[in-house]
């Protein structure tokens, strides 16, 4: 939603430090809200990891990741249904994925066009390695410990960090689940298969 506001807005409603603090307050959110159901866990690449730290059962990873999907997918339509008529204004009723008013980007990450392959690569999991790394010591009993409750609110201090230091090359993807539910619902909805090349 915060890219679709600076987007569409063409700047008038936002840039990349409104893009920047809505991701991260958007996480911090999420966390409060399924945190006490799933340990807050709305990214497959933190649940991936909690499994292989012994942290949740291999079991449920699968259903996690289902509803991680499921819920960036509607997320994306619950964005598009609320600035339909943005972006219907914004290019004329086109759903553009390139050009001088593609809107793709609005919902989920492309790479930058000097982006090479291997450094995007090398982008996304420096990225998710940081992430996991600070995700894992935040609730790490044995480090200083963050206030009872406050869990959330330093997680999306670091997503602050992570956009406004890892952001520029491919949007600072991190989650599988943000990123491919929203591309799955662009190409339904109107951009094509394009959203995929």
């Amino acid at each position: 939603g915060c890219v679709g506001q600076a987007v569409l807005s063409r700047g008038a409603h936002g840039g990349p430090m409104t893009i920047s603090v809505g991701f991260a307050m958007a996480v911090t959110i999420a966390v409060y809200v399924s945190g006490g159901v799933s340990g807050g866990h709305i990214n497959p690449a933190v649940s991936l990891a909690m499994c292989v730290a012994g942290r949740l059962k291999w079991t449920k990873l699968p259903i996690y990741i289902l509803a991680q999907f499921l819920g960036a997918f509607v997320g994306a339509a619950a964005v598009f249904g609320i600035y339909h008529d943005a972006f219907m204004e914004y290019s004329n009723g086109t759903l553009e994925v390139t050009g001088p008013y593609a809107t793709a980007h609005i919902f989920a990450t492309y790479p930058a066009p000097y982006l090479s392959l291997i450094n995007g690569f090398a982008d996304q999991v420096m990225s998710t390695a940081v992430l996991l790394l600070v995700v894992f010591a935040i609730f790490d009993t044995r480090n200083n410990g963050v206030p009872k409750g406050l869990e959330p609110v330093v997680v999306g201090l670091l997503i602050i960090v992570l956009t406004c230091s890892l952001g520029m090359n491919s949007g600072c993807a991190m989650n599988p689940a943000r990123d491919l539910g929203p591309r799955l619902f662009t190409a339904i909805a109107g951009w094509g298969m394009e959203v995929f090349t």
